[in-house]
């Protein structure tokens, strides 16, 4: 039997992975700082909180075959910080590394993100595993993801022992989901930037669900970007939503948000523009031939999933 142990499994995707493992022939430590609900009878639950110097005495005493690292700020509640989301995202994620390699883990599996690669204008379309890692300094989790690739590739150099399957994912869906993305589909139009069609692409939880449990088991060791077939534009979705799309110059958008967000009438400064413009567009190939997973739904599948779930 396998020692399975989960960090952040209280989160969306926790709760679709521990979905997953029920049923199956592995012992499965939850962690997280709440107990996740409905537990599988497989799982039992420690609390941790992976900023706190907790994380190598836990991950010691619990002795895991592999770590699933899903600990991580995706979207920021309005008392969040910067330094908070660093302490999570980048410091929490050494500190697993650091312990898996102490404790002779034999395989980490982490959930980066298509962040990671960055928004930038020059971003090959699609973007595939081998395309660089620039992250923006400007926004947090896209910065955090790419440090944290950078603590990946040094662990990789530096105690090759342990095997790396990084997840690059793109925007995660499920049904009744809410986040500060959903939360654009929601507007009586969606904003966009003129001149640009910037994509989204969504893979649904259940199929992450799947693709974390391969990870952990019996999938090849890499780094694999994690995305449903197709991918979305802005002026697609408002067809599917039945919603215009107001598309504003980016010198106009970032003129609004730089005088709203100091009246605190959006949480979002100018530096969002390029969240709009740039969106990385996943290409996953190698997700198919390579690590041996096809995404059931489409990245429009999804979305239409999500869409009739939340009643929009």
């Amino acid at each position: 039997m396998t020692k399975l142990l989960i960090t952040g499994a209280a989160g969306g995707v926790g709760h679709a992975f521990l979905r997953q493992l029920a049923g199956s022939e592995l012992e499965v430590v939850a962690t997280d700082i709440r107990e996740p609900s409905d537990l599988p009878a497989n799982a039992r639950f420690r609390t941790l909180d992976v900023t706190t110097d907790r994380v190598s005495a836990l991950i010691e005493e619990e002795q895991p075959d592999v770590i699933v690292h899903l600990a991580s700020i995706v979207t920021p509640s309005a008392e969040s910080t910067r330094d908070i989301e660093y302490l999570v995202d980048v410091v929490g994620t050494q500190s697993v590394i650091d312990a898996a390699i102490k404790t002779g883990v034999k395989r980490l599996v982490v959930t980066s993100s298509g962040a990671a690669y960055g928004y930038h204008a020059d971003n090959p379309v699609p973007l595939r595993e081998d395309d660089r890692i620039r992250g923006n300094n400007e926004f947090a989790y896209s910065y955090h993801k790419r440090l944290v690739e950078a603590a990946l590739a040094q662990a990789r150099a530096e105690a090759p022992q342990l095997e790396q399957v990084v997840l690059r994912v793109g925007t995660v869906l499920g049904a009744g989901m809410n986040n500060q993305i959903t939360a654009l589909f929601h507007k009586q139009e969606l904003l966009g930037v003129a001149g640009s069609d910037s994509a989204f692409v969504f893979i649904w939880t259940e199929d992450l669900a799947r693709i974390l449990l391969l990870a952990a088991t019996e999938a090849p060791e890499g780094i694999y970007n994690v995305a449903g077939d197709g991918a979305l534009s802005m002026q697609q979705l408002g067809q599917v939503l039945n919603k215009p799309v107001l598309k504003l110059p980016s010198w106009l958008l970032k003129l609004v948000l730089g005088v709203a967000k100091p009246l605190r009438l959006s949480r979002y400064g100018p530096e969002q523009v390029r969240f709009l413009q740039y969106r990385p567009v996943l290409a996953n190939e190698k997700l198919k031939s390579v690590f041996g997973y096809t995404p059931e739904k489409t990245s429009a599948e999804v979305f239409e999933h999500w869409r009739v779930s939340v009643g929009l």
